[in-house]
């Protein structure tokens, strides 16, 4: 089979964290509107516009993707790995991701979209 581009693999792998940082942002945006916060609103416009940039990069993702003809499907995980499947072209490519690589990815992408400017 051969073998995936190597200029599509991020697309694919957004196709993985993505997903993970808006789900965080969900969570934190519901604990800071339950939380004991003095002023929510500052913190709350915060997550609410990185998650918009999450959703818009994320949306661009999915459009590649199709327009490839690319699908990127979970497959079998365990306490250590998790396995996605990328298709391309009715070939399948099976890698197997660290957990703590994908925790450890998705906090390092949520501290990137954190700190750009422009929210």
């Amino acid at each position: 089979m051969p073998a995936l581009k190597s200029e599509v693999i991020p697309y694919l792998e957004n196709m993985i964290y993505l997903p993970m940082v808006l789900t965080i942002l969900e969570r934190d945006r519901l604990l800071i509107q339950h939380g004991d916060f003095k002023l929510k609103k500052p913190y709350l416009g915060l997550v609410d516009g990185v998650a918009k940039r999450v959703h818009k990069e994320l949306g661009n993702t999915a459009a590649y993707l199709r327009m490839n003809q690319l699908t990127v499907v979970k497959g079998k995980m365990d306490d250590i790995f998790t396995e996605y499947i990328f298709v391309h072209d009715r070939q399948e490519d099976c890698r197997r991701y660290l957990n703590i690589r994908l925790r450890n990815r998705t906090e390092e992408l949520l501290t990137q979209y954190l700190r750009q400017p422009g929210i």
